[in-house]
């Protein structure tokens, strides 16, 4: 009989990330695994058991086809009339950090335990990061 995973026995490493020049959602699938804990021996879906994400240069992520021109973000506020929509291009701009961020929380699992997981989640636009004192492992890509 095999024995589940307690939450205070697990490793948590924490990972580094370049995104620059990767394509969106084979490197945000990449992060989700790692996030959820798939990659290790000991995974167990009620438990946290993922490493901590470190995602750099979060503004020179590709995209493939023409979806950087048609791409469009959708929210609602919750008021009538309250669809909000930004394009791709905008949120590039803008807020580069949001882009792998909502493609990564969109790909966790739904409820308490995906919202502990995606707080896991570290990601910065530029080349430069605040994680430094972690000594994060470089992986490439989203392995």
């Amino acid at each position: 009989m095999t024995k589940t995973t307690l939450a205070n026995t697990t490793q948590n490493d924490w990972v580094l990330i370049d995104a620059e020049n990767q394509t969106l959602g084979r490197m945000a699938t990449g992060i989700a695994f790692r996030l959820m804990g798939k990659h290790k021996n000991t995974y167990t879906p009620h438990v946290d058991v993922g490493d901590n994400v470190i995602v750099i240069n979060a503004a020179k992520v590709k995209i493939s086809g023409k979806k950087a021109e048609s791409k469009v973000y959708h929210h609602y506020t919750g008021w009538h009339s309250g669809l909000k929509e930004t394009e791709y291009a905008k949120l590039l701009e803008d807020k580069p950090e949001k882009i792998i961020e909502l493609a990564v929380k969109r790909m966790l699992p739904k409820g308490s335990l995906g919202k502990i997981m995606f707080k896991k989640l570290h990601v910065f636009a530029g080349a430069t990061h605040t994680h430094a004192a972690q000594k994060p492992l470089t992986i490439k890509g989203a392995e």
